[in-house]
């Protein structure tokens, strides 16, 4: 027979596609993360579609407030739906 049991042999860790998990965005969260992403994106790509402006001021603040929550949901989604919640900590993530 051989030394080790089934039970006392170490597994080797399951590895999941890309690191995904849906392990902190449960229920209604995940859902409200992408549709925010979503409209973000559609802000982004409405904003570029504007050819001409009589004052850009306005359309330049929107564009740039409309290109940082597009970052910042996708930053979001991507430190809550992978391992890199857990790599950095809670208490890192929560500073960030």
């Amino acid at each position: 027979g051989t030394v080790y049991n089934e039970t006392t042999e170490p597994k080797a860790p399951r590895h999941r596609p890309f690191g995904c998990t849906l392990r902190r965005l449960r229920g209604w969260r995940l859902p409200a993360k992408v549709v925010q992403a979503i409209f973000s994106f559609a802000a982004v790509v409405s904003e570029e579609i504007v050819d001409e402006c009589n004052t850009c001021s306005g359309l330049y603040f929107f564009e740039f407030i409309s290109c940082s929550a597009f970052l910042l949901s996708l930053l979001i989604l991507c430190m809550y739906c992978t391992d890199l919640y857990e790599t950095l900590g809670e208490d890192k993530v929560q500073k960030l």
